[in-house]
């Protein structure tokens, strides 16, 4: 596709392999619109944008998260509120946004947004946040940048809000070097992204502008490689998932290690096997299994710092429902093991046999 994308001519900005690619991404995620942007990072902050947040407001958010999900929300003069985790699950606590719901309707200061992340290719309970923020007339942004072709109930990542955003970085399960993608149900919000992603361009053969744009459209090529990628991807999960069964044989069993939980009704992409491990029941700290890693030439890291306790963020309020947010529990347990499809069964044991050398 790529090189039949060069000899058409079309590089940038458009062209028929970024229209045919946000096609096959309504047919793959069932939305009824998609438009191909520049990043998951441009993905949230135009959909931030279309649900209406605007300076001073405030967005309630996972606090568990890559550090894009809150940027997008300051970049339009916004706070983020975060909000802890599940335990077992680490995604967004549904029960703590409902009560925090509740709370802030009865004192008339609602948020102007959700921001529900599904975290390391898992899929956060999107029905039941769908739900309450329905309860309250608060839209819902899902920012599945990590969790395409996951799914929940039977629902696609990404297809739980009024806006689901995708990312196609070069770290994520499906690429096109650099990119992203907003879906929704909703073909006329669709389409005023896609109008302000294009500079907010006038239909006229002159440049003119009647609003402040952005360059955010996805090109061509870029485009061309996603539609490649994103054939694969059944079979890009398949192997995934092997991977993670994989270390499951070797450590699930091992105490003081602890995977992600897999709701019943979740059928995650497995986009990184992450771990917590208990230093007292494991033998070794998490920053120990990381140096012995590092030692013989194997790429892993922590898990990622959660919002509340970056510094760019100090100062922002982090709900909480006990003492010990989970979330900072879980960035001072958590590895990330290497979970390429590339990984033969004999990495996956070799990375595994590793960990467990740690404790030595």
């Amino acid at each position: 596709m790529l090189i039949a994308a060069f000899d058409s001519g079309w590089v940038a900005p458009a062209g028929p392999d970024l229209d045919a690619f946000e096609c096959e991404l309504c047919e793959f995620t069932g939305a009824a619109a998609a438009v191909g942007l520049s990043s998951g990072t441009a993905a949230l902050h135009m959909a931030l944008m279309a649900v209406g947040v605007g300076p001073s407001h405030e967005v309630l958010m996972s606090d568990l998260t890559f550090a894009a999900s809150a940027f997008a929300v300051t970049y339009l003069g916004a706070v983020p509120v975060f909000i802890d985790s599940e335990p077992g699950s680490w995604q967004l606590d549904p029960a703590l946004l409902e009560a925090v719901l509740a709370e802030r309707a009865a004192q008339g200061r609602l948020p102007a947004a959700v921001v529900a992340v599904d975290l390391y290719g898992s899929v956060c309970d999107g029905a039941r946040i769908a739900a309450a923020c329905r309860l309250h007339g608060v839209p819902l942004v899902e920012d599945a940048a990590e969790a395409l072709g996951a799914s929940r109930g039977g629902q696609p990542a990404g297809r739980f809000g009024a806006i689901g955003v995708l990312s196609y970085n070069g770290n994520k399960i499906v690429t096109t070097g650099g990119g992203g993608a907003l879906i929704s149900d909703d073909p006329a919000l669709v389409d005023r992204v896609r109008y302000l992603a294009t500079q907010a361009r006038q239909p006229v053969p002159w440049y003119e502008h009647h609003e402040v744009g952005f360059n955010y459209r996805m090109g061509n090529l870029n485009a061309a490689v996603g539609r490649g990628q994103l054939a694969t991807l059944p079979a890009r999960m398949a192997r995934r998932a092997e991977v993670r069964a994989g270390y499951e044989r070797c450590l699930a069993d091992v105490p003081g290690v602890r995977f992600q939980d897999v709701p019943a009704d979740c059928s995650p992409n497995h986009w990184l096997t992450t771990i917590e491990i208990d230093t007292h029941l494991f033998g070794a700290t998490p920053a120990a299994v990381l140096a012995a890693l590092r030692d013989e030439g194997i790429e892993a890291r922590p898990g990622f710092m959660p919002m509340h306790l970056q510094p760019v963020f100090a100062g922002t309020v982090l709900i909480k429902a006990q003492d010990q947010a989970v979330t900072a529990r879980h960035f001072a347990t958590a590895v990330s093991l290497p979970s390429g499809g590339v990984l033969t069964g004999d990495q996956v044991q070799w990375i595994a046999r590793t960990v467990l050398a740690a404790r030595h």
